[in-house]
């Protein structure tokens, strides 16, 4: 979708702190950050949400698991908390695909 934003940001249109890219996914700080280490993972190809994953590649999400793993360590993280919100009652409000990563605090349980 060419006016998506993060389409844009994995196109490189619009700046952002990269923290992580490979030919599948991008991943960069969150502006908007809910935690020290707040990092959104997406796919490059665009993607609305979870439910969208049903026609993509079946490696997809794991591969964007294994980015956000990678990132964590990276982060020096030992614990972390990994998020994929779908839809906008569940609080998703950019409609690409992306994963949340969040570290560096203690997180509480229910989450919202």
């Amino acid at each position: 979708m060419g006016d998506c934003l993060f389409c844009k940001i994995a196109r490189k249109e619009i700046p952002a702190t990269i923290v992580h890219e490979d030919a599948h996914c991008l991943a960069f700080a969150d502006i908007n950050p809910q935690a020290p280490t707040h990092v959104l993972i997406i796919p490059r190809q665009h993607l609305a949400d979870q439910r969208a994953l049903a026609d993509a590649p079946a490696e997809l999400m794991g591969h964007l698991y294994a980015a956000a793993n990678r990132v964590a360590a990276a982060k020096g993280l030992q614990s972390f908390r990994t998020v994929v919100n779908t839809g906008a009652g569940a609080g998703q409000s950019v409609f690409h695909l992306h994963l949340h990563l969040l570290g560096g605090r203690p997180m509480h349980w229910p989450p919202g």
